[in-house]
């Protein structure tokens, strides 16, 4: 393997660490400064992989003032799915589920159950814009 490609693969495993530690803080997220006091990483780049994060949507970077200093706090905006939300789901235990069908008598898309269901996890996820 060449050099640049161990780089290329250090590198993608470190951006996958960030976005880790940045997703396991969950919707308060985490000050930049702790982040790479919490992987070791130099703040140049911490900062890089922050940025390449940001651009491909996966976090939001915040200016904050944090203790006379100006850093910048990471939050989520995607999550990755995890099974618990699809365990959850009504259908699995719904009394209709056998007459439920796009055009039946019973339909997923008037559903009062799903909805409710959608709506909470959505509730779960959302990501507040501001702090």
């Amino acid at each position: 393997m060449s050099t640049k490609a161990k780089n290329d693969d250090y590198l993608l495993d470190l951006t996958s660490r960030v976005y880790k530690v940045v997703v396991e803080h969950g919707k308060n997220g985490v000050l930049q400064s702790e982040l790479w006091k919490e992987l070791d990483l130099t703040s140049r780049d911490g900062s890089r992989i922050a940025i390449r994060l940001e651009k491909r949507g996966m976090i939001r970077r915040i200016r904050v003032l944090q203790g006379g200093r100006w850093t910048y706090k990471l939050t989520p905006l995607r999550f990755p799915v995890q099974i618990k939300s699809i365990e959850e789901a009504p259908c699995i235990t719904c009394p209709d589920e056998e007459r439920c069908s796009p055009g039946g008598v019973v339909t997923p898309n008037t559903c009062v159950l799903v909805e409710n269901w959608v709506m909470n996890d959505f509730k779960l996820l959302t990501i507040p814009t501001s702090n």
